[in-house]
């Protein structure tokens, strides 16, 4: 299950985006030498995330190349530094969406490390505090401070721990801070991708009550039968959304399409609330609709170190397991296209140390 690719000087071998195109092709670099705090991981498996698409095809217009993706990183420790105590040679760890933070702000001292008031130093195309510029997960192996290091419990596949990392915790953190732990509570999920099918199925462990809404007819099925939603609404269907006004305790919009804010606020029951953790073009509402009913719309990311792990140990309590397809790094420009145009249930995992050579 070890890519095992290193040698003495810390070479690294990986895939890499040179422009704007984000066309990955095989790319060495070299890696930080193990510091006493560090861990050395052989990485196994890499999910794939939108943000891949983004940052290596420059959307936000700040990516630094050669850029290699991936923050949803699976692997064996091969190395620990002298100072750490959590992990051993030969542990499954994943590494997430950040590796590094000031931990010295209130934040990072509350374990909301993504949060840092220096901010988080993400895993790729972030600046390190050596100046470097991190490299992700399409790659053999990466070195990383322990404290941004999860402990994969025994018992959960590696290859479905990868989502989780980032999918699996940017909805797992709004539905723990805004209390939607509650059995019996009416929730609604927007979109059924790699994040909307993680909701429906935290949804479903936290016995809510699940709906879900999409642009598309052709989701119904899967969205009942195959992830157990209770109800699916198609959300250009005016006549059932106006039926649905004031039904709903909790609202979790995982689209970065535009949605009318305006209606879906009305759907919430007063003191209702509505998270957005996609990155629609705007957002736009009335105040009306916001104040009457006292309604909260409110904004989340990933998670901070403490809640990941949490979350990790409650998907492998529960059981729950995203819906993936695993590939090999030679496929990894395809399945970006594919994931463009949402043909994929639900989330790409890249067998990195089966094909990674």
């Amino acid at each position: 299950m070890t890519s095992g690719t290193t040698n003495a000087n810390g070479e690294c071998l990986g895939w890499a985006a040179r422009d704007p195109s984000g066309v990955l092709s095989p790319y060495k670099f070299s890696r930080r030498a193990v510091g006493s705090d560090d861990v050395s991981l052989d990485i196994a498996y890499c999910g794939v995330c939108y943000a891949d698409v983004v940052w290596t095809r420059n959307k936000m217009g700040h990516s630094k190349y050669p850029l290699v993706p991936g923050h949803e990183i699976v692997g064996i420790v091969k190395e620990v530094g002298s100072n750490v105590q959590r992990f051993k040679v030969g542990d499954c760890v994943g590494v997430g969406t950040y590796v590094n933070s000031c931990r010295e702000c209130q934040y990072c001292d509350d374990g909301l490390e993504v949060h840092c008031s220096k901010g988080a130093v993400f895993t790729f195309d972030g600046i390190d505090v050596d100046g470097t510029v991190t490299k992700g997960g399409y790659s053999s192996y990466i070195v990383v401070h322990e404290r941004y290091c999860f402990r994969i419990p025994e018992s959960y596949p590696p290859e479905l721990a990868a989502p989780l990392l980032c999918a699996g915790i940017t909805v797992y953190t709004p539905m723990i801070r805004h209390n939607m732990k509650q059995p019996g509570k009416s929730f609604g999920v927007i979109g059924l991708g790699g994040l909307g099918h993680l909701a429906v199925k935290f949804g479903k462990a936290f016995g809510l009550k699940v709906t879900v809404f999409s642009t598309s007819i052709s989701k119904k099925e899967e969205a009942l039968t195959l992830l157990g939603a209770d109800n699916f609404v198609v959300s250009t269907d005016e006549q059932r959304m106006k039926a649905l006004c004031n039904s709903f305790d909790f609202i979790l919009d995982t689209a970065s399409g535009d949605i009318s804010f305006d209606l879906y606020l009305s759907l919430l029951k007063t003191a209702g609330v509505l998270v957005l953790v996609g990155f629609p073009s705007e957002v736009k509402f009335s105040p009306r609709s916001l104040n009457l009913g006292a309604k909260t719309i409110s904004g989340s990311i990933t998670g901070g170190t403490k809640q990941t792990q949490e979350m990790l140990d409650f998907c492998a309590s529960n059981k729950i397991y995203p819906n993936i397809e695993v590939i090999p790094i030679q496929y990894a420009n395809d399945a970006l296209e594919r994931m463009i145009k949402k043909d994929v249930k639900y989330r790409f995992v890249i067998d990195i140390a089966n094909s990674l050579k």
